[in-house]
């Protein structure tokens, strides 16, 4: 049984950069704007009920829990086990947002092993 290594194609490579930046700009919106700018916080935690404070309430939660981390740890495991484009843009979306709100460590290892995710042998040569 010969297994062909895990490749991007363009389109592919160019979808993750896209969910990559976006999420990665959200969650500095969120961060900057929302979570430590004085005035969102101060607006938010004497009840306002917008959208804004929704966002920052629930990513409050989640990443105080480390959950951003865990998440992104466990689809890049998955990943490495076996490959695939849909687990490769789960775990870009929640490094990303691990990253950015304050979960470095569980999101710099997984991150590391979407790497090692790549690292297939190559395939034999006649």
């Amino acid at each position: 049984m010969n297994k062909t290594p895990f490749r991007l194609t363009p389109y592919q490579v160019q979808w993750i950069l896209v969910v990559g930046f976006l999420t990665v700009g959200y969650a500095l919106y969120l961060r900057y704007l929302a979570i430590e700018f004085s005035t969102v916080a101060l607006a938010c935690d004497a009840g306002l009920r917008t959208m804004l404070c929704t966002s920052r309430a629930v990513a409050t939660v989640l990443f105080k829990n480390s959950v951003f981390g865990i998440v992104a740890l466990v689809i890049a495991v998955l990943h490495v086990i076996r490959p695939s484009i849909v687990l490769l843009t789960g775990a870009v979306i929640a490094a990303g947002l691990g990253i950015v709100l304050y979960n470095i460590a569980l999101s710099g290892l997984a991150i590391g092993l979407l790497i090692l995710g790549f690292a297939r042998p190559a395939p034999a040569t006649a």
